[in-house]
């Protein structure tokens, strides 16, 4: 029941007995009946007063109440002209306008926030309590080229960057680096929302820093390498080749057989290794020199295709046989044509040697359309885990008599025409490069 129910059933109550009672006084002496009447009369008046003095002020605190269970901070109260309700109405007002102030700061905040992790470079993923996809930033999304993945749970996303999460969630590690096609740092962080911690995933994508910090580094140390190289096998080579000339001459015989000793082999195999080491700092610098792709549509199958056939010899030689399992219909990339056949020329030249049978051998050539897909297969000796983050590092070979720059030249061109690239394990297990064009 509410207060002023209750108030006005205690006015009723009195004044009907005040009535009645005067009824009784009303037979014995009427005026004292009439200054009875005169005497309600005036109580009914008094209470009608105080309850508009009392109800009216409180009328205005429910509706500021709704006001703020509606969230309406808008809402203030007018003083009444009574002490106590106007001291209640003055806090009620002060609260009202802290309220409006700290809603309005939380909400600057909030849009601040908001158009912060949109426009951020860095990939930004939120996580509910119960480890869900919130939120995802543009960036992140940029960097996943998958599915949109809010909703879903965490776990049930194959990705290597949602499993490598999982992996750090689990592992209770803060941060961690991603490696393959791309370099990925990884930093998980916990907020209170609710008295409870959730979870959220920066993303950073360090492949281009990574790569202009590499490339920087070892293209000084490639061109200081050649400059001494080069100034060197010049003036060794014109010795060598004098001396062989003299020693010709000296036995007036124009063959290397009748060179005293093993002297006249070994001259020529000087001037080989002198030859083999100047070609050898060229196929570096060239990875230093590296053009910026001329870009044009080009028919994958066509590439393909001829780099089979250059390869064909070699493979045959080793009982090394070519598979094809080519898209039905033409299949066109936006790419450097020359630019594009090296990389292939080396991942079919890697795929080659990796097959160590004698018979048995395969290389299979697959393209996909949805995505423009390329994928280069081979059954040979497979990648070691462990080593295949290090394989697009430059120098680093698993081969005795390996530069360690073929897959950097592949990296560098795949960066440079932003397609995706993986190495690994496929379905069937055999070893398959992956490009995502």
């Amino acid at each position: 029941m509410k207060l002023q129910t209750k108030y006005l059933l205690f006015v009723v109550t009195i004044h009907l007995a005040a009535l009645v009672m005067s009824y009784f006084i009303f037979r014995e002496n009427k005026i004292w009946f009439l200054l009875a009447e005169l005497v309600i009369f005036g109580s009914v008046l008094i209470s009608w007063q105080l309850f508009n003095q009392m109800i009216r002020p409180l009328r205005m605190l429910v509706q500021g109440a709704k006001a703020i269970s509606d969230m309406d901070f808008t809402v203030k109260l007018v003083e009444t002209g009574m002490l106590e309700m106007d001291q209640l109405i003055l806090v009620y007002n002060q609260m009202i306008e802290a309220l409006r102030k700290e809603r309005t700061k939380q909400q600057q905040q909030h849009f601040f926030l908001e158009k912060l992790i949109l426009n951020s470079p860095v990939g930004i993923i939120i996580l509910d309590h119960d480890k869900r996809i919130q939120q995802v930033n543009p960036s992140a999304k940029a960097m996943l080229r998958t599915i949109s993945p809010e909703g879903w749970l965490l776990w049930d996303i194959d990705h290597p960057l949602f499993n490598e999460v999982h992996t750090m969630l689990k592992e209770r590690r803060d941060t961690a680096t991603l490696h393959g096609s791309k370099t990925y740092k990884i930093q998980v962080s916990e907020f209170i929302d609710l008295g409870f911690p959730r979870h959220f995933v920066l993303v950073q994508e360090l492949t281009a820093e990574l790569l202009e910090a590499e490339k920087t580094a070892y293209g000084k140390a490639i061109r200081m390498m050649a400059h001494e190289v080069n100034n060197t096998i010049g003036p060794v080579n014109s010795i060598l080749q004098s001396a062989h000339s003299i020693l010709q001459s000296a036995n007036s015989v124009y063959a290397e057989d009748a060179l005293p000793g093993n002297l006249g082999p070994a001259l020529s195999v000087a001037m080989d290794r002198n030859n083999n080491l100047n070609k050898f700092m060229r196929n570096l610098a060239d990875v230093v020199r590296l053009p910026e792709p001329n870009k044009a549509m080009i028919d994958v199958h066509n590439l393909m295709l001829s780099i089979a056939a250059l390869f064909a010899e070699t493979a045959s030689q080793k009982g090394i046989e070519f598979g094809y399992d080519l898209y039905d219909g033409p299949l066109h990339i936006f790419a450097d044509q020359l630019l594009m056949e090296q990389v292939l020329i080396n991942i079919v030249k890697n795929s080659i040697e990796a097959i160590t049978c004698v018979q048995g051998g395969k290389v299979t050539f697959i393209t996909r359309i949805s995505p423009h897909k390329i994928v280069v297969s081979d059954n040979g000796i497979g990648i070691n885990p462990e080593i295949a983050a290090r394989l697009f590092t430059p120098f680093f070979s698993t081969k005795a008599d390996g530069q360690g720059i073929g897959l950097t030249l592949i990296k560098d061109v795949l960066v440079k025409h932003g397609f995706q690239f993986n190495i690994g394990e496929g379905e069937t297990g055999e070893t398959e490069f992956t490009i995502v064009a």
